[in-house]
């Protein structure tokens, strides 16, 4: 399921400190700790915004810095990710109100949907998915050898850090052993989740129109069998863990609250892992 408020939000004002480096075939952002040894590494499946987004490439500065993770933030989309302009666009067809805005509405909807369609066709799961499992497959055969490995995915990343918690292995080992997501889109619920075999962990705002508070309670209903968990941030829109909600003006707490979800998941479940 998708809808514009996967296309929705705010821009994040800060600085990126991370390093571009190539990386088992793509380009990546790479954040790593200012001190203290690396507990794993995290990788980022972003948001509809890609892998230069700045709300993307700041939330991978925090987990490194906060959790001791080496964090990357590959480029999946081969350029083709949502322009950020398209975040005003989305924001002038959703908040319009005056008889200017409704007659400009017809030029609006057009520029989204010249970005809208092209991203929905060139990033369609069946094309990505084979690139994103690829690069697990060979962070988990190099530095990931003697290392955990999480996936934080946020909406067009989320189902690929739900397919990536059904358990694919590689030489033996999971790709993954502990997930994130927050906002995901595109989900087939029940069939994603009942295939889980890997500790998830869930973020989503109760004003969300893509993961609704009801399919919400439904994941966290087939989870309750396995090591998951689903947290419900109330007030939150579609985005919000990126500093992108679709709802609120400013989301930043809810923001740093799934970050710490986040860092006290990989935490916790990579600290149980002996590799």
């Amino acid at each position: 399921m998708s809808c514009p408020d996967c296309f929705s939000g705010h821009v994040h004002t800060g600085t990126p400190k991370g390093q571009v480096t190539r990386l088992h075939g793509l380009d990546v952002y790479v954040a790593e700790p200012s001190a203290g040894p690396v507990r794993g590494i995290v990788i980022i499946v972003p948001d509809a915004f890609g892998w230069e987004f700045v709300n993307n490439r700041i939330l991978a500065d925090h987990y490194a810095e906060k959790g001791n993770y080496k964090v990357y933030l590959p480029e999946f989309m081969n350029g083709n990710a949502a322009p950020v302009w398209l975040i005003e666009t989305i924001r002038t067809l959703t908040t319009s109100k005056s008889f200017g805005d409704y007659v400009k509405m017809p030029y609006h909807i057009a520029w989204a949907a010249s970005a809208f369609i092209p991203f929905m066709f060139l990033n369609r799961f069946g094309k990505s998915w084979p690139i994103v499992r690829s690069f697990f497959e060979s962070v988990r055969q190099n530095e990931g050898a003697r290392l955990p490995i999480g996936v934080a995915g946020f909406c067009w990343g989320g189902k690929h850090a739900i397919y990536l918690a059904h358990g694919a292995e590689i030489d033996g080992k999971p790709l993954i052993n502990a997930s994130f997501t927050g906002h995901p889109s595109f989900l087939n619920v029940p069939g994603d989740i009942e295939k889980i075999n890997i500790p998830v962990s869930l973020a989503v705002g109760d004003l969300d129109s893509v993961v609704t508070p009801v399919v919400a309670k439904e994941i966290e209903k087939i989870l309750s069998g396995k090591d998951g968990e689903v947290k419900i941030y109330v007030g939150a829109g579609h985005g919000f863990c990126v500093r992108a909600d679709s709802v609120l003006s400013d989301a930043s707490r809810q923001a740093a609250e799934s970050e710490d979800q986040a860092i006290d998941w990989f935490t916790r479940h990579f600290a149980a892992i002996s590799l």
